[in-house]
This record gives structure tokens, sequence and C-alpha cells, in this order.
């Protein structure tokens, strides 16, 4: 029983009453919500003293082991040129010499040269390294790394489809204590401080096994959809699983997600496959990008799919990509997601509502792709994080944080939605801003209002998270900065600093 809270209206239309109500949660949902309520014997009685309640927050985009390992990588976020890179690595290497060195976080789309593996064997020595970009879309590698991984020996990056393939190899060099059930204990544990009820997974991984090896060994706290990959979706459809199923042997909070089909690449690496040529298209192979799969491709892997019970979830950041993979949606009624929808045309804007298709976005990256956007796509950037449109459309809209890439923090999103941006300069292309209404609503998984019948999946929040100050950078910072004093999955406290 959560005495005296006050509700947080999301849906259109919706109107909250003007005084505190008492919320019963039994059984994992909702089951009255009135004033003065009868307390049922023996249940547990939470004075929300005026606070505010809404549904808990979902990540609807997150690699959780990347995110896990974060914390233990060198962060090169702050490298603005390959020198200072190697600077880095090279310090590392002198503290920690017998330790492998891997890297996450740097931009290398906004250095004014390509880098070598030349210059990491420089200052690396016998030591293993491997810089991840914070796109996740391709690392830099020294030569005994590249060896160490089974890949061919190169002066260059490893990008896409052939990174993607090492990654999973990356523990070889690191083990994997890393992502233990108790390291990710500790970031579910995290993310619950924040409100976080539910996170889809999007990690390349050992899929079904691992996940309830996880399950059984402490990691039951949140709500977690696993997606698969096609390498390991004929297995799923071999177990008969289906999107919404609750794995065996576990209980119906770890379920069955999406297929995850890989479309294009990122907007850093320039390989996000757009309709015009990159500003810069004179460095590249491949001046607007390109696709990491044909059309028949594509199509083949969301009819197999769709025929069995997935949605999917399309990774697509250029236009032509976000183009093609809604072509693709329309040609096999296939159902699901497009991730990212960085870059859009007007028109498919439209399409995608008139399919039903959501847009699973993640406002966090614009603070970060912002300038270089502006250098390599020009005036596209009015096209870029085209959330209005989307929303004014009819699109669906789903936050998350596609972590590593941004922190796993729902709040960055909220505020980065709500005010595009993350310095003194005012909003970036604020015609595309969402209220804070709006943007929390595309962050709690579509539930409404607490109300009877809501899930017992509810967070306690210290301060009005739809307060009006006046301006949009004063609303960001206040959203940036929420508190969560409770927050409860099934209607069990998973946090809570009352």
């Amino acid at each position: 029983m959560i005495r005296n809270a006050r509700l947080v209206p999301l849906a259109p239309g919706e109107v909250a009453p003007d005084q505190p109500l008492d919320v019963l949660v039994e059984g994992g949902s909702v089951t009255a919500v009135g004033t003065a309520l009868d307390r049922p014997a023996g249940v547990e009685e939470i004075d929300a003293a005026g606070r505010w309640i809404a549904p808990g927050l979902w990540d609807q985009h997150v690699h959780l082991a990347q995110w896990t390992l974060a914390s233990q990588r060198l962060d090169l976020a702050f490298a603005r040129s390959p020198e200072d890179a190697t600077r880095m690595v090279a310090e590392r290497v002198a503290e920690y010499p017998e330790l492998p060195v891997i890297g996450w976080g740097h931009r290398s789309g906004g250095w004014e040269r390509d880098v070598t593996v030349s210059e990491l064997d420089a200052v690396s020595g016998d030591t293993p390294v491997v810089l991840i970009s914070g796109d996740g879309h391709h690392a830099w590698l020294n030569t005994i790394a590249l060896m160490h991984l089974a890949m061919p020996v190169r002066d260059s990056v490893v990008r896409e489809a052939e990174w993607f393939a090492a990654y999973a190899r990356l523990s070889t060099l690191v083990g994997d204590d890393g992502t233990s059930p108790e390291a990710y204990r500790r970031t579910l544990d995290h993310a619950a401080t924040m409100g976080v009820v539910g996170i889809v997974d999007f990690e390349f991984s050992g899929g079904v096994p691992e996940w309830q090896h996880r399950w059984a060994n402490g990691c039951d706290l949140l709500s977690i959809r696993m997606a698969t990959y096609a390498d390991t979706l004929e297995d799923i459809i071999g177990r008969g699983l289906r999107t919404g199923d609750a794995l065996p042997g576990c209980d119906d909070r770890l379920t069955m997600g999406p297929l995850k089909i890989i479309s294009d690449g990122s907007l850093n690496t320039r390989t996000a496959w757009c309709c015009q040529p990159y500003a810069d298209a004179h460095r590249l192979e491949y001046p607007c990008g390109q696709p990491n799969l044909s059309g028949a491709e594509l199509r083949t892997l969301l009819a197999r799919a769709h025929a069995s019970g997935l949605e999917i979830a399309t990774h697509a950041i250029g236009d032509a990509a976000v183009a093609e993979a809604l072509a693709s949606y329309a040609d096999t009624g296939a159902r699901g997601s497009i991730e990212h929808a960085q870059l859009v045309g007007r028109d498919d804007v439209r399409e995608m509502a008139r399919l039903g298709i959501r847009a699973s976005i993640q406002p966090a990256h614009l603070l970060d792709d912002r300038d270089l956007t502006e250098k390599i796509w020009g005036d596209r950037s009015a096209r870029s994080f085209a959330f209005r449109w989307m929303l004014d459309d009819g699109v669906e809209l789903a936050m998350g944080s596609d972590a590593p890439v941004s922190p796993l923090d729902p709040w960055l999103a909220v505020s980065s939605a709500v005010h595009r941006s993350a310095d003194e300069r005012v909003a970036w292309h604020p015609e595309h801003a969402l209220t804070p209404r709006e943007a929390l609503a595309a962050s709690v998984d579509g539930q409404p209002m607490v109300r009877v019948g809501s899930r017992g999946d509810l967070v306690l929040l210290d301060a009005d998270p739809l307060a009006d100050l006046g301006d949009s950078a004063k609303t960001g910072a206040a959203l940036r900065d929420m508190s969560v004093a409770l927050t409860l999955v099934a209607g069990a406290t998973v946090h809570s600093a009352l």
C-alpha cells in the first residue's frame, strides 16, 4: 500500500486528480486507487508524503554486457585526436603492462585523419590493445590483438560486420569476470536506483542459456527482453520461442524479445546508409555509406522471423536505410521497430506511422552527434532526431540509451528529448523537441497514468516530472537531476531511498 501519492498523467486526455491518493499493489498489479483505502492484513504500507507516482521506466535499447564492462575499460571519450588516444594507451600500458587494454568511447569521426595500426603498435609493445569506438561500429586494434582475435593483419580499423563477429571473441583476451552474474546484478541494481524496471537487451551473447544462468544466479531483479541476432535465429525458432514468451525455467519477467538486424552502420564511422553523399565523401570508399545487407537478404530475415512469431528490431540510422527497412516491413508484413531512425525523410515518417512500426529512439545521442552531424550531413541536420515529426504523425516512440554508447540513464534521455543541448548553446533544432509529458510517456513501455489494472512496476519521484519551469534548459536540468525515492517491479521493492 502506497499512501498519499500524486498521479502523473501521461496518455493524451489524461487528467490527474488534484489530491494525493492511495495505491494498492497485489499479485504484481495495481488493484485499487483511491482515498483512504483499507489496507489488507499483512500488506506493507509506505507513506509517499505527496511524492509523484508513475509507471516504471524502460530502457528499450541496451547492450548489457558492454555496459556492464564499461566501468573496467579505458575511457577514451575525451580523446580529441589519434595522438590523444595513443598517449592514453601508452600510459595504461606503462601502469598495467601485463593486462590487455580495452578502450571505449573515442569519436574518430571528428578527427582530422584516419588512424593506423602501426601507430598503435608503436606505443603498445606486446600488450594487446582493442579500442572500441563510441558508436560501437568499429574498433582500432594493434597487430597482436588482431592476431589473437583471428583477424587478418591490416593497417586500418575493423568495421561493421567483421567487428561484430570479432567482438564475441573478446572474452578470449579479457575473460568473462566482468560479465558474471554478480557483475550484471550490480548493473541492474544501479539501473533500479534511476527508476528503471525493464530493459531490452541487444547484447551479442550466448542467448537463452546465458540468460537462464544469470536469472538463476541473482539477476532476476528487473524485467528483461532478450533479443536474438541472425546467427542465433534458427536456435530461437527451434526452441519454439516467440516474442513475449517467458524463457524456459524463468518467470514472465524474462521474455523473448525481437530479432535484431543491423541494416546499416553509424554516423561516426560514416557507414550509415544515406540518400546523399557525406560532406567529406572524398575520404570515403562509400560516399553515401552502405547497407550491411541487400534488400533481398533483409526481406528474407524479416519474413522468416515474422512467420515464426518474432518481432523485428531493425537498426537503421541513415535515411536510405530507414526507407529500405520500411519497404521491407511493408513487403513482408513483419512488425516491430526501427532502431535509431536518426536521419529520416518526411514521407518515411508517415510510412512508419501507416505501417505501425515503432521508432526506438535514443535522444542522448543528439548531444554527442550534434557537431559531427552539422559537419558531415550539413542541412540534413533538420531531419535528424526528428521526434516531433514522428509524434505528430502518430508514430509510437520507445526511448532508450543504446548503452554504452550513451549512459543507461532514462532521465538523461528524457532531458535530452526536452532540451536538445548539453552545454550553454541553445537547443539544437528545438522544433523537434518533446514536452516532458511526451518524453516520459515514451519511456514507460506504453503504460498510462497509474490505475487499477496497471502493472505493479512503479516509481515514486521526489519532484513533479511534468513541472513547467519556464524554459527548456531549466526543465531539462531538473529532469536530468530527477531523484527516485522508490522503484517497484511486479510489486516488489527493488530500490528504496525513503
